[in-house]
């Protein structure tokens, strides 16, 4: 096994069907597809659910783009997305939603001689990166921001997601954040017309690719990152500061959102302001329909979730995710209590 795939050996137990298993399905299983972002975290919760109730989970991890195509479908009891749905289309839809776990984006690298962390980039720079503007690594932006560090004359091989994406909408959204001219010319969305780099499926397929190609940058979630012992470059925030990623620094990026003002709970957690925020820190959300036609099957689902509210944060905090706040659960609670028929 090459570094990459030694760490994610359970995660690809099936990967040609880019799904995880805790077991082979049975028909008490609950099934689910969508977002790569939260996919560590979700193989770990089915882990010890399954130990604990017998009941497996089955999620294809195909992207947010591919989750929702599937929960429209009716094909899965759930999807996830890390791009929330507008209250317009939860209404049209007929479907809930509620954020499960949050996490960090993080740029990471393959370059000879940096080690993770050593590699500062801001927002501007990293834009400019990724529309091509920049195509070296000694240009003279990034020498600006690593004053100390010896980089190569090499050219940069952008990463990029090539499916729909959760992970390249809040990528995106940070990036036309802070650059006017991204958000104009490139556009923030779950699928861009990249202005250049290679496309790859997934966080899994970004994280395997940056891997294996020298001096190239890509994006992925942290647990990807840390996982795979990627090189990730720390970042400058909103405030000015150097932060790196961690639990601690996503947690500061949502400790002053508030969850019930978008329908949905869908706050986008980009560029927060504060001296130790994270600038790409992103929810992740579930899908479930209000008035299921398999009502057990959804009622199966949200028990899961539940249990993942009460006893998964330890396991959220070791893969560097960070749970939902006790007020927010509460809040979900009620709401599947009030909108979601399972019975």
């Amino acid at each position: 096994m090459n570094q990459f795939t030694r760490p994610m050996a359970f995660a690809f137990a099936i990967a040609a069907a880019a799904t995880f298993t805790t077991v082979t399905a049975q028909a008490a299983d609950i099934s689910g597809a969508g977002a790569t972002f939260p996919f560590p975290i979700y193989a770990k919760w089915a882990d010890a659910y399954k130990k604990e109730t017998n009941i497996g989970l089955n999620y294809q991890s195909i992207g947010s783009g591919g989750g929702i195509k599937q929960i429209k479908a009716k094909t899965v009891t759930f999807g996830a997305s890390d791009a929330p749905l507008k209250g317009s289309d939860l209404d049209e839809t007929g479907l809930a939603q509620f954020p499960m776990v949050m996490g960090g984006i993080v740029p990471v690298v393959n370059l000879e001689g940096i080690k993770p962390g050593e590699l500062v980039l801001d927002g501007k720079t990293l834009a400019d990166i990724f529309q091509g503007k920049i195509t070296k690594w000694d240009d003279a932006a990034i020498k600006k921001l690593n004053p100390e560090s010896k980089l190569p004359s090499q050219a940069i091989a952008v990463v990029h997601r090539s499916d729909g994406s959760g992970t390249t909408f809040n990528f995106s959204y940070f990036l036309g954040d802070v650059s006017a001219e991204w958000k104009e010319k490139v556009g923030v969305a779950q699928a861009l017309e990249w202005p250049v780099g290679i496309g790859a499926k997934g966080n899994e397929g970004v994280a395997a690719n940056v891997t294996q190609a020298a001096g190239s940058i890509g994006y992925v979630e942290y647990a990807y990152a840390k996982q795979n012992k990627m090189i990730f470059a720390d970042m400058i925030n909103k405030d000015g500061k150097k932060v790196e990623p961690s639990a601690k620094t996503f947690a500061a990026a949502a400790s002053n959102a508030d969850w019930n003002s978008q329908p949905g709970y869908g706050v986008i957690l980009a560029n927060q302001p504060g001296a130790e925020t994270w600038p790409m820190t992103s929810a992740t959300w579930i899908l479930v329909y209000k008035k299921p036609e398999d009502k057990a099957a959804t009622a199966e689902a949200l028990k899961f979730f539940g249990w993942a509210y009460k006893n998964g944060g330890k396991m959220a905090d070791e893969l560097d995710y960070v749970a939902m706040p006790e007020s927010v659960v509460k809040s979900v609670e009620a709401m599947w209590a009030k909108d979601v028929a399972t019975k």
